[in-house]
């Protein structure tokens, strides 16, 4: 029996706490929990429901096992009613799978896009399920830091043509992105922090650990932190030398004040 997984982001982040309650669970979910819905959540949203299993995570990711294309549409327009931030005109455009086959008569192996155990537990799917909602979130991450970077790269070309035609505003708003993404790779997708049942169970450590290393997670994030940190650096620039732009600017406006003061004083006294 295999579980076939598909993991999309829809936002930056989904309050778990509401959409738990329109599905009867009163728990409160903290900022490292995720939302488990099963058959009976999902009555009435798909027509199928046996072993189809929706995983979803506070920093916008969803998890979708055993769901086809038509289905997953469902279940998003129905949370979209709950969380109207949420993007549906292009669910797809972020997305990681990953299949996981039960066989005991193979032995046990971890790939890329599969996984094969003896026996399927539930940490299994928790835990496959949490990588790839992270996976899938560090993917929107990369595209849109690597977009930054291009319009960072509109700016420095312009610069060396001796043109800086950057304003306040929109220095204000790459600075804004840019630690948006920080805020989003470290606290939203915690890709830091192993999940609660890691801590309790030691094999699920020890699968967390393998898969995270097989989809290069603390890697990528790296990379994406040294990029923001590189924007940074380079908007920090530029908005010293706007700053610098504008305090010459006044420099020259003071002079030539003085200067049309001096002469209206020589035209003053010359005319008296």
């Amino acid at each position: 029996m295999n579980s076939e997984f598909k993991a999309i982001v829809l936002c930056n982040e989904l309050n778990l706490n509401k959409i738990s309650q329109h599905f009867g669970i009163s728990r409160k979910f903290k900022w490292e929990d995720f939302l488990v819905l099963k058959d009976e959540h999902l009555q009435g949203i798909v027509n199928e429901t046996n072993r189809k299993i929706v995983y979803i995570f506070h920093f916008g990711s969803m998890v979708f096992i055993n769901f086809q294309h038509h289905q997953i549409m469902d279940i998003v327009k129905y949370i979209k009613k709950l969380e109207p931030e949420i993007n549906d005109a292009n669910v797809f455009a972020y997305v990681d799978d990953y299949k996981l086959e039960i066989n005991p008569d193979e032995p046990p192996a971890i790939n890329n896009d599969y996984m094969i155990v003896s026996t399927q537990s539930d940490y299994q799917l928790d835990i496959v399920a949490t990588i790839l909602a992270k996976s899938a979130s560090l993917d929107k991450n990369e595209i849109e830091v690597d977009s930054l970077l291009d319009r960072i790269e509109n700016v420095v070309n312009n610069l060396n043509r001796g043109e800086l035609g950057v304003s306040d505003e929109e220095l204000a708003k790459m600075a804004a992105s840019i630690l948006s993404f920080k805020l989003n790779t470290i606290s939203y997708i915690m890709l830091l922090d192993n999940p609660d049942i890691t801590w309790n169970n030691e094999e699920a450590g020890a699968l967390y650990d393998e898969l995270s290393v097989l989809f290069e997670l603390k890697d990528r994030y790296e990379k994406i932190r040294q990029k923001t940190e590189i924007l940074l650096d380079i908007t920090e620039a530029f908005s010293n030398l706007v700053h610098a732009k504008r305090g010459t600017r006044l420099e020259w406006a003071i002079i030539i004040l003085i200067v049309i003061e001096i002469i209206l004083s020589l035209v003053d006294m010359f005319f008296r």
